[in-house]
């Protein structure tokens, strides 16, 4: 079976005699893109008299391969992905106006380290071992968001500075994804009542039993439940939760999309980084995960910033290089 490297060589050269005709004089290339977490490589298949062609990646296509061991079907497989990403991508005109864009970016957080390359390409603030970088908003329904990352390339063209993408970003983000800040309690309550559990039932089970605030969990995160992890920016939403909890909070990133809030009462923060590791390694696939460390939120000085450094444990599960030096800088209010 050949490995992965040998496998794009194949499909660059081989994809043009699983295609249609009409992809005859097509261009084939082979390239790495940065994404969160990861660096993927795609195909594209670009069409004469085209300027843009989709992206196929080939990890994905390796899987299937490494399952049949069948590169005459894989390469079907990967034919048939072009054509209708293709056929996809002629539907899709969104509209590249500026005032649109400036009102539809929003905030992400991704880990510095895991992102080096990605960082290179995209606008983007550092924020204690996490950097906050944009999205554009294309199109949000009840199937959920559709969004793009907007790279150094995209912002330059539409006249767009790293500063002003932020300032739209932090007003848009409240106004698009609201933050939300709930207990652990009213989340699980909220996720069986929506399974039609009877209410004698939920009572039963103690789902309704009070909790202290600073023995219960606090889940930061948005409205939408997509990318919520950047909800921990607000400054105000965690000075309400330590006021009302009444002492300082540990902040524990369980994904991009949320993050876990307790008193600084439930353990020792290293303690606590080793969970969110662990946690990481098991259940949260490599493009959603965060951080492997755990942030402390000071109610009195209203600021937040590491309070662990656990570098060597990279979120690929990869022993990383010595740590970096971070700037602890102040979440935005």
């Amino acid at each position: 079976m050949m490995d992965f490297n040998m496998f794009q060589e194949v499909v660059k050269d081989n994809i043009l005699h699983s295609l249609p005709a009409e992809y005859k004089e097509a261009s084939v290339s082979v390239h790495a893109v940065p994404k969160v977490n990861r660096t993927l490589h795609a195909l594209t298949v670009m069409l004469p008299d085209h300027n843009k062609a989709p992206n196929i990646y080939l990890e994905e296509m390796y899987e299937h391969y490494q399952q049949n061991e069948d590169i005459q079907t894989t390469l079907a497989e990967v034919a048939d992905a072009v054509v209708e990403a293709t056929k996809e991508m002629s539907k899709v005109n969104p509209v590249l106006d500026a005032d649109k864009i400036q009102d539809n970016v929003v905030l992400c957080l991704v880990n510095s380290k895991q992102n080096e390359e990605l960082l290179k390409e995209v606008p983007n603030r550092s924020f204690q071992d996490l950097s906050v970088i944009y999205r554009w908003v294309v199109n949000m329904d009840r199937d959920g968001m559709q969004s793009m990352i907007i790279t150094n390339d995209f912002a330059a063209a539409r006249g767009f500075t790293e500063e002003e993408l932020f300032q739209h970003a932090v007003e848009n983000t409240k106004r698009i994804c609201p933050p939300r800040v709930k207990s652990m309690q009213e989340v699980m309550t909220d996720m069986i009542g929506e399974d039609g559990m009877p209410q004698e039932l939920l009572e039963s089970m103690g789902v309704f039993d009070e909790i202290p605030p600073e023995k219960n969990l606090w889940v930061i995160t948005n409205e939408m439940g997509i990318n919520g992890a950047a909800s921990m920016l607000y400054e105000e939403n965690l000075h309400k939760l330590a006021e009302q909890i009444g002492t300082d909070l540990y902040l524990l990133p369980s994904s991009i999309h949320e993050t876990i809030a307790v008193s600084v009462e439930m353990g020792a923060p290293e303690y606590l980084a080793q969970m969110v590791h662990d946690v990481n390694m098991t259940a949260v696939t490599l493009d959603e995960r965060l951080s492997n460390n755990v942030y402390h939120y000071d109610k009195d000085l209203r600021k937040l910033e590491l309070a662990t450094d656990v570098p060597e444990k990279g979120l690929d599960g990869v022993i990383a290089e010595p740590p970096m030096i971070y700037e602890k800088e102040g979440p935005a209010r």
